[in-house]
């Protein structure tokens, strides 16, 4: 009896560690499983307690968890937090992130389709030089038989060193890296349409996202300001009703638009803010210059879209921050769930601000938001995300 229930007390530890650890991947559908095996396990008496393990091994064997991308990755991070830990800042200087999401595009990247000739030194490296420098997967595919996609060949596969899709198109096989979202959005693939033998699918690269060490101590010797890109953690934070941490992970990444006491609204894409006891709205780029490369129209940047959310929406609607709290919005506004959606953040959900970009060694490596926008119109959104972001 003794023995079953440490073996019950073993795998609830693991699963509940799987659980934490995969928090950010994992679906609301998968969460919501991964939280039903845990606690049916935790549930069942000491005396059904191998019966419980049996059932939730064999629950637990049907969930699909996703993946994580590549070992060299890994093991960068690894390095990253152990080598922070060893010499003791860890914790109050500075932690290693990685960016999740494109909602910080083109200023700090997620996981990204890089087009070939836009980064000429990641195609003069080669692989495993490139992969390790910058993160860089090799992503090719050519329809070679004209033909529509066959939607029921799509399958992703997942290993300990890599992420990718298969699929057909005309009866002919093909494989690019990613995963099935990813993939799906930077080689344009969609059921019904007719593919031209000898169309480029995608001529280019795969890139695992920025790292970054998020630096902490400031906040202690300084208040947050406009224009800061800010770290914090989603505790308490709702998006219709459900909590924001069980939808899409526990931190996030965003600029700090308005600060506790202004007024914002967003009219015709463009944010204006008031400051507590000012008269007179203001656009935002003339209250903090961080935010006129947003305004470009380059590079991907395309200001602040109005009609998103309800924190305000659109038509003048005006938003005051409450005290101690802070308007945080996505630089890629089109594609950024921010406090348009779940209002102001709490000043003790703040983690620290983004400073340093470490790896990989691409054009955003280095001070965190110091490379200019890129000197080609920002164009039209497809298949979410701007096209031109494929080219930095």
């Amino acid at each position: 009896m003794n023995f079953l229930a440490r073996r019950r007390r073993k795998y609830l530890s693991e699963l509940r560690s799987l659980r934490h650890a995969e928090d950010d991947l994992l679906t609301p559908e998968l969460r919501r499983d991964f939280d039903r095996v845990i606690a049916d396990l935790e549930a069942a008496p000491g005396t059904e307690s191998a019966a419980a393990i049996v059932r939730a091994r064999r629950e637990f064997g049907r969930l699909r968890l996703p993946t994580r991308y590549g070992s060299i990755r890994n093991w960068l991070d690894l390095l990253a937090v152990v080598g922070a830990v060893a010499f003791g800042i860890r914790g109050l200087f500075f932690q290693p992130f990685r960016i999740p999401t494109s909602s910080m595009q083109p200023t700090l990247y997620g996981i990204h389709y890089l087009e070939r000739g836009a980064v000429p030194a990641v195609d003069r490296t080669a692989f495993p030089v490139r992969q390790v420098l910058f993160s860089a997967r090799r992503a090719e595919a050519t329809v070679a038989a004209p033909g529509s996609l066959d939607p029921d060949s799509v399958r992703e596969r997942s290993s300990v060193l890599t992420d990718d899709v298969d699929f057909v198109i005309g009866g002919r096989g093909y494989r690019l890296p990613g995963a099935q979202r990813k993939v799906l959005e930077y080689a344009d693939l969609e059921p019904g349409r007719l593919y031209r033998s000898g169309e480029v699918l995608a001529d280019g690269y795969l890139l695992l996202g920025d790292h970054l060490f998020v630096e902490r101590l400031s906040l202690y010797l300084s208040p947050p300001r406009r224009g800061d890109i800010m770290v914090f953690n989603t505790e308490g934070l709702m998006v219709n009703g459900t909590a924001l941490m069980n939808q899409s992970g526990y931190y996030y990444v965003k600029r700090l638009a308005a600060l506790p006491g202004d007024t914002v609204k967003i009219t015709d894409n463009q944010l204006y803010v008031r400051p507590a006891g000012a008269a007179e709205f203001s656009r935002i780029q003339d209250l903090e210059p961080r935010f006129a490369k947003l305004y470009s129209g380059r590079g991907g940047y395309h200001g602040h879209l109005s009609g998103m959310g309800t924190f305000p929406a659109d038509g003048g609607t005006e938003y005051t921050l409450p005290p101690d709290h802070y308007f945080m919005l996505g630089d890629n506004s089109a594609f950024s769930l921010d406090s348009r959606f779940f209002g102001g953040v709490p000043r003790r959900n703040l983690v620290g601000r983004a400073w340093l970009v470490f790896w990989p060694f691409g054009r955003r490596w280095g001070r965190v938001d110091t490379a200019p926008p890129l000197d080609i119109p920002t164009g039209a959104p497809r298949r979410g995300t701007f096209p031109s972001m494929y080219r930095q």
